[in-house]
């Protein structure tokens, strides 16, 4: 008999179904709930992304924490079977979020290897210096199958704390630092599912992503934007949040980005967004400093070691090092999303965040033409 008795999260008023907490209320094997975690320096060198994901109806719960520090990609991934205690100790393995406070602290910690003195570790203190910002309900459909909704808030702050790799061990300052965050549910496919003819008579034809928080010394801006291959948007929005003010909706954004000849990779962009008061044009520049492609090392399809979800036993650690120097040792991450640690300009001001982005397929709007279609 299973074991279906309260957990400690039923004594607290916060049921939105009439189930225990251990539960969701879909069966859809591809609920998840996770949150990923960026921190990066304002001079390019360094860029640390970590997660943690629930997957209650595969009974999987896994983390993640990459470092990319040169060419070098530091990885450290964790995979366990789900416990009842898993939602209030969100710990997988070495790696372990703290909520402080929720909504304002943080404490991301990667506990080190004894065995690897030189592998990856640190313990930063993530604080918001915003609150955090809803982004669009978020539906993706395939023929006439729902493959994603879910439900998401970006965040952003400063950091403090340290990174030891390789001997070394990196301060985190604040003022030097930046840290964005986002946090989401729902559904969303995990690896497992055949395609069937679902995927068969509704092949994917192209998908251009844009999902960007910018943090300013004033200000946080959100970006996102989806599309497909004839330029359909699916997903828009721009908000800038100020201190003390409403919201500024700003439009319907355009991205005209420059990428690296032969490649999709961008180097920098100038994002067309446009003041709601007196429908004055605003350009927000974007300056590519460090990258991370998510399918290496952090478990985002197309990922061909290990993607989130997948059951790899109890107990699972593997830690491991990628070589990023050669733009063909890892083909697969050009058709998945890539987080760029990236220098931005609004009206005058200077601030850091992630453009995160990806483009892959046919892209009418940017002139790709199919999935073998680089830039001139």
């Amino acid at each position: 008999m299973p074991d279906d008795r309260p957990i400690a999260l039923d004594e607290y008023p916060v049921h939105q179904v009439p189930l225990s907490m251990k539960h969701v209320a879909t069966g859809d094997r591809n609920a998840y709930d996770r949150c990923i975690f960026h921190v990066f320096d304002h001079g390019g060198r360094a860029l640390l992304i970590m997660g943690l994901g629930v997957y209650p109806n595969t009974g999987v719960t896994d983390a993640y924490v990459t470092l990319r520090l040169g060419d070098t990609l530091h990885a450290v991934r964790a995979s366990d079977a789900l416990r009842v205690d898993t939602r209030m100790n969100l710990s997988v393995g070495p790696l372990r979020i703290v909520v402080e406070r929720p909504l304002k602290n943080f404490v991301l910690v990667c506990a080190a290897d004894p065995g690897d003195p030189d592998g990856l570790s640190c313990e930063i203190n993530w604080t918001a210096d915003f609150p955090a910002l809803w982004e669009p309900h978020h539906l993706q459909r395939r023929g006439g199958r729902l493959t994603l909704e879910g439900r998401r808030f970006v965040q952003a702050g400063h950091c403090d704390g340290w990174i030891r790799v390789g001997g070394e061990e990196i301060a985190l300052s604040g003022g030097e630092w930046t840290g964005t965050r986002d946090r989401s549910w729902g559904v969303r496919p995990i690896p497992g599912e055949e395609g069937g003819r679902t995927a068969e008579e509704s092949p994917t034809e192209g998908f251009h992503w844009i999902w960007s928080p910018v943090r300013f010394e004033d200000r946080f801006l959100m970006v996102v934007a989806e599309e497909d291959a004839d330029g359909h948007r699916s997903l828009n929005d721009a908000t800038l949040v100020h201190h003390g003010e409403r919201d500024l909706q700003l439009g319907w954004p355009r991205a005209d980005i420059t990428y690296r000849p032969g490649t999709r990779h961008p180097e920098s962009a100038v994002v067309h967004l446009t003041h709601p008061r007196h429908r004055a044009p605003l350009e927000l520049g974007v300056r590519v400093l460090t990258s991370s492609p998510l399918a290496v090392g952090a478990g985002y399809p197309p990922a061909d070691d290990w993607q989130h979800g997948t059951w790899r036993g109890r107990g699972w650690t593997d830690r491991r090092r990628y070589d990023l120097a050669g733009p063909g040792a890892h083909p697969l991450a050009a058709y998945g999303v890539t987080d760029h640690a990236a220098r931005f300009t609004l009206d005058g001001q200077v601030g850091h965040g992630i453009f995160e982005h990806a483009s892959f397929g046919r892209h009418d709007p940017s002139g790709f033409t199919g999935f073998d279609s680089v830039a001139p």
